[in-house]
């Protein structure tokens, strides 16, 4: 017996995609950890590095750079010796902070669910 395919009832993304749009600005490896650290304010390269343990040198300058182009982040080269380059959120990065905080909690949630699965699992 074939199944018949049921019409979707959700609302049609407004033209252009602006989830799509939005998820872009925060793609790739690391991206959303690099703008969490740097919610708190400027952070330099091996701070950042200090704060995403897992994370290699060359990812984190790429994502630097990506997050850059994308105007989520400034970098500011400071006249220090040896000269020093800070990372900052632009507007638009610390508009995006709310939007992790809240995939956090969501994680958060199914963590707790995870765990409860595991737990009844076990039991059994």
């Amino acid at each position: 017996m074939t199944l018949k395919m049921r019409k979707n009832r959700s609302p049609q993304p407004p033209e252009p995609c602006l989830l799509t749009e939005c998820m872009q600005v925060i793609a790739g490896a690391w991206a959303p950890n690099v703008i969490w650290s740097l919610r708190a304010g400027p952070r330099r390269f091996n701070e950042l590095k200090a704060d995403i343990p897992p994370v290699s040198s060359k990812v984190l300058s790429a994502r630097l750079s990506e997050l850059e182009e994308r105007r989520v982040l400034l970098r500011h080269v400071r006249p220090t010796s040896p000269p020093s380059v800070e990372y900052e959120l632009t507007g638009l990065g610390e508009e995006l902070i709310p939007a992790l905080e809240a995939i956090v909690e969501v994680g958060h949630k199914l963590k707790q669910l995870r765990g409860y699965e595991v737990a009844s699992e076990a039991a059994e």
